[in-house]
């Protein structure tokens, strides 16, 4: 099975791509990432999901750990990508509501930039 996570820099933001399937064995190491991201000092993260093609409850809860982390360091998470599988998890479990949803990357590092870390705009891929 396919997992891969890749880490750039982009106009002052971490981008964290996320390659393959998000669930039971592969969430552990999303999470190790993030923990270590964080860690570093890098607590403005996009999660770049537009590779994952399904996601369980398990990767959906290190997704929302990883938010929890990120904020409490005074940071924020925007996801972007999620394709119509993944996005329609966060929309039942009301995730949508709490992270920032972007159609894609390029979109999702406008809008956070143009804000400022402090203020995130609200979603661009709605309406």
């Amino acid at each position: 099975m396919l997992f891969a996570l890749e880490v750039t820099m982009q106009q002052g933001w971490t981008v964290l791509t996320v390659i393959g399937e998000l669930e039971l064995a592969t969430a552990p190491r999303l999470r190790q990432r993030v923990v270590s991201l964080v860690g570093e000092g890098r607590t403005h993260i996009v999660l770049d999901l537009a590779g994952v093609d399904f996601a369980d409850s398990v990767g959906l809860g290190v997704i929302v750990a990883a938010l929890k982390r990120v904020r409490g360091r005074g940071g924020e998470l925007a996801v972007s990508g999620a394709v119509p599988l993944v996005r329609r998890l966060f929309e039942v479990t009301r995730l949508d509501e709490i992270v920032d949803l972007f159609p894609d990357v390029d979109r999702a590092l406008a809008a956070l930039t143009a804000a400022g870390p402090a203020e995130v705009p609200g979603r661009l891929d709605h309406g």
